[in-house]
């Protein structure tokens, strides 16, 4: 027999007491205490940094959203005044009102193109500006070799020049063909008002082959045209009169 704390034990005696024994796992290990606390945790923070993830996703699409807004209503405007410079243009060539304005089918188009959000508006519009911006590269193009849109002093030269050269070359031939006789004085005399009225056939021609545009005045570049006229005259006048005085 055995005492523990002045009691005796004996040996078949089962021993109990105040104290709770743990439960094991199956092969006598004692289960952790924090197993529990330490899982939730975990799940916890990795909720947490999905949830953060998502958030700054979504804050990065916004901000991105609000850009893409901003460049399409920036490009908006370039592609407005483009196409209203454009249409003037294109009224002074004289295409009809009716074909500057899109079909039914081209707004259904566009609509459709345009239904992705502001990204998809900002490429739209793009797109669109590289089309104006070709077709206003063809009609400067066009424009080069069509002498309505050249400077006025080049565009009336090509009225004023010809007639100014008319009589004087006619002068010059007449005395090469006869000499210094009565028909090479009568076409001096004749000549000497044609400067005024080549200028005058000049200024008439200049207003029916050119036209100004909506609100403008055709400029006749009237000094300039005036000189033309007169240079050709007065020096083969002078020519002339010195051949006849010393023939």
């Amino acid at each position: 027999m055995v005492r523990a704390g002045g009691v005796g034990v004996g040996p078949n005696a089962t021993v109990t007491g105040p104290g709770r024994q743990r439960a094991g796992d199956p092969d006598g290990d004692l289960a952790p205490a924090g197993a529990e606390p330490t899982t939730a945790w975990s799940e916890y923070l990795a909720a947490a940094r999905q949830l953060d993830g998502v958030r700054r996703s979504a804050a990065a699409a916004a901000g991105e959203q609000a850009r893409s807004a901003e460049a399409a209503r920036e490009e908006l405007t370039v592609v407005r005044t483009g196409l209203a410079s454009q249409q003037e243009r294109l009224r002074e060539l004289g295409v009809p009102a009716i074909s500057l304005v899109p079909s039914p089918p081209e707004l259904t188009e566009a609509a459709r193109s345009m239904a992705g959000g502001p990204a998809a508006v900002l490429a739209a519009l793009r797109t669109a500006r590289g089309r104006a911006e070709a077709a206003d590269a063809a009609l400067a193009a066009r424009g080069r070799f069509r002498p309505g849109s050249w400077p006025a002093r080049g565009r009336n030269l090509l009225m004023y020049g010809p007639l100014a050269l008319l009589v004087p070359m006619i002068q010059v031939v007449v005395f090469v063909a006869t000499g210094t006789g009565p028909a090479s004085v009568a076409a001096l005399i004749c000549g000497l008002p044609m400067p005024a009225v080549a200028f005058v056939a000049g200024w008439v021609g200049i207003g029916r082959v050119f036209r100004a545009g909506p609100g403008e005045r055709l400029d006749r570049t009237v000094r300039f045209g005036a000189l033309v006229c007169l240079v050709p005259a007065v020096l083969v006048t002078a020519g002339l009169l010195l051949a006849l005085l010393a023939g």
